[in-house]
């Protein structure tokens, strides 16, 4: 097993730090090809995926390092647009690694679909009615999956809640199915809708609603870790980490951003193989708020050793089978540079991810804020969009950080300098 823990793996090329993931996973030439882009994602492929394809938009895919997970290392792929956030998790990451790095557990593989009945004169009644014929709907729901039975998972249980908050009283029907490896949207979706006609002749009433719920209650994963307040910056530094977590805890408007940065981490992994991003991110919110307050994912403490322990819980509903995850082929190689062999595998290195990038952005915010990093990373940006050449580029940023000014106009000024010979070489004055 090769170690993720690298120094200088952001000081390589992309050449060469594709090289290395393709000896550590064994990537072959044409999922190198893949990976690198020089065998793009073909338009046929993208069209039929989605409707009215006209085009793709490509994501930077980059890898995160440093990370120990339950054990074992695994070089994580991240696909974001976002400057730092893959700087930021590694970092994070390397300051947990020689202290045992990231522990995760999962609650299960078991996902939620709710089945809405309306037109009840007796919703009560029809609650006991369908709890009677419950392994009726159970055996109904798995004659629709043989496969996924076969695997071991498929609908499991019921449960069955009257709600008089609305107009009118209403029955739902929340089937639990266990889709071990898969997302399950599919699965459940269909059993949902294969059992409708079945629960109405039961109960009576209508159906009306028939799909999952993104709120994964029955599929958390857990992540913890121990960061060295060394590391980190020194117990002064830890202590403010705490104090910007309460914040979060206390206050929604600091809570929302907090969890943000949380997500940043997590939906990044998750998009860059190829699962539902959208359906992560509104079960991790839903589940900040199930207190009746919004609040922090994650939490932060001290030890005994004044090291700092992270913790974060949260729905997540991912898979490594199905959808995108295998009709992508960089999904598939990000779950190959991954190394990962479940959906539980998967969900511990996403939520791995998550506190690690909290981490970064705590540690950023209570020393020198969060702009001083992530602005440097920017410059990038910014200079291509200037008019930088590939060869001038990384000049431009070293030029505009060593004015301690990254601005637009600044990086605009600094490259029109460069092309027009005003500054030397080393970013010097010619006539100073």
């Amino acid at each position: 097993m090769a170690t993720t823990r690298i120094s200088g793996f952001y000081r390589l090329s992309p050449e060469e730090r594709l090289e290395l993931i393709a000896q550590a996973r064994n990537l072959n030439g044409e999922e190198k090809q893949i990976l690198s882009g020089a065998q793009p994602f073909s338009i046929r492929s993208a069209d039929a995926m989605i409707e009215n394809v006209i085009g793709v938009i490509s994501i930077p895919l980059g890898v995160a390092v440093n990370f120990k997970i339950n054990g074992v290392d695994r070089f994580i792929p991240m696909a974001t647009e976002e400057p730092s956030v893959v700087a930021a998790a590694s970092n994070a990451a390397r300051t947990a690694y020689d202290l045992g790095g990231f522990h995760t557990s999962l609650s299960g593989s078991i996902m939620r679909g709710q089945i809405q009945i309306v037109d009840l004169p007796d919703p009560y009644g029809a609650q006991a009615r369908i709890y009677e014929h419950k392994q009726e709907i159970l055996d109904r729901c798995n004659a629709k999956d043989p496969t996924l039975v076969s695997l071991g998972g498929g609908a499991i249980d019921v449960e069955v809640h009257v709600i008089e908050r609305a107009k009118e009283p209403m029955v739902v029907l929340h089937l639990l199915v266990d889709t071990r490896d898969a997302m399950g949207a599919n699965a459940v979706n269909t059993m949902a809708e294969a059992v409708a006609p079945y629960i109405e002749e039961i109960t009576g009433g209508r159906v009306v609603l028939r799909i999952i719920s993104n709120l994964a209650d029955r599929r958390l994963v857990r992540a913890r870790a121990v960061f060295s307040a060394e590391e980190l910056g020194g117990s002064e530094v830890v202590a403010n980490i705490v104090r910007a977590y309460e914040f979060a805890e206390c206050d929604p408007y600091r809570a929302t951003t907090h969890n943000k940065g949380i997500m940043n981490g997590i939906s990044a992994v998750v998009l860059a193989t190829g699962n539902d991003t959208r359906a992560v991110e509104a079960g991790a919110h839903a589940y900040a708020s199930v207190s009746g307050r919004y609040r922090s994912l994650t939490r932060w403490e001290l030890n005994q050793d004044g090291n700092l322990v992270g913790s974060l819980e949260l729905p997540m509903a991912v898979g490594i089978v199905g959808g995108a995850t295998k009709s992508h082929p960089t999904a598939r190689l990000a779950l190959k540079v991954m190394d990962v062999q479940s959906a539980e595998e998967l969900a511990a290195c996403i939520a791995a991810v998550g506190l690690a990038q909290n981490l970064a952005a705590l540690r950023a915010l209570a020393t020198d804020g969060i702009q001083k990093g992530h602005m440097a990373l920017h410059a990038r940006n910014l200079a291509v969009m200037a008019g930088a050449t590939d060869e001038q580029i990384d000049l431009v940023v070293k030029m505009a950080i060593a004015a301690k000014d990254v601005r637009y106009d600044k990086i605009l000024e600094l490259t029109k300098q460069l092309q027009t010979g005003d500054v030397h070489g080393d970013g010097s004055d010619k006539q100073g």
